[in-house]
């Protein structure tokens, strides 16, 4: 059977259990028609890079599957209905990515590097030296003093020479 990466974005307002159960009801419906899920994760809620139906986050969710494509049909033409369901997307691959998936490989490394911060404090104890090399910006004779730098009419418009 072809194997297939499988993600869906279900609306912030969703609570991660019923998202929970949309994921077993998907992985029943995949089992009914003579497929196997081997691998789920939970992304959990990102921002998204634009609006989806007013929605500015989304619990991520991914799915590897090993099915026929009409398991694949049924669980698309299934989130097309579902009302909580953003987007979903689904890739045919050659094989299955083995271990933890990039997005959770990253959610790792920026736990670690939560973990480091939190001992040296919020920045960090990095060395910014002396910076003595600036020097005095000085007076910027060249530019006019602050304030209005065209001249206005009584109704407060930029008065334009005719």
């Amino acid at each position: 059977m072809p194997l297939y990466e499988h993600i869906y974005l279900a609306r912030q307002d969703a609570s991660a259990q019923q998202v929970e159960e949309l994921t077993t009801h998907l992985k029943g419906v995949i089992a009914g028609l003579g497929g196997t899920v081997a691998k789920t994760e939970s992304w959990g809620v990102k921002s998204l890079s634009y609006r989806l139906r007013k929605n500015r986050k989304a619990h991520f969710t991914l799915l590897n599957i090993d099915a026929p494509p009409a398991a694949i049909n049924e669980i698309e033409r299934l989130e097309r209905l579902n009302e909580d369901v953003l987007r979903y997307l689904t890739i045919r691959v050659d094989e299955h990515e083995q271990g933890p998936s990039a997005m959770m490989r990253r959610a790792e490394r920026d736990r670690d590097r939560d973990d480091r911060r939190g001992e040296r404090g919020e920045r960090g104890d990095r060395d910014r030296g002396d910076r003595g090399d600036r020097g005095d910006r000085g007076d910027r004779g060249d530019r006019p003093p602050r304030g209005d730098r065209r001249p206005r009419d009584e109704d407060g418009d930029t008065a334009t020479e005719e």
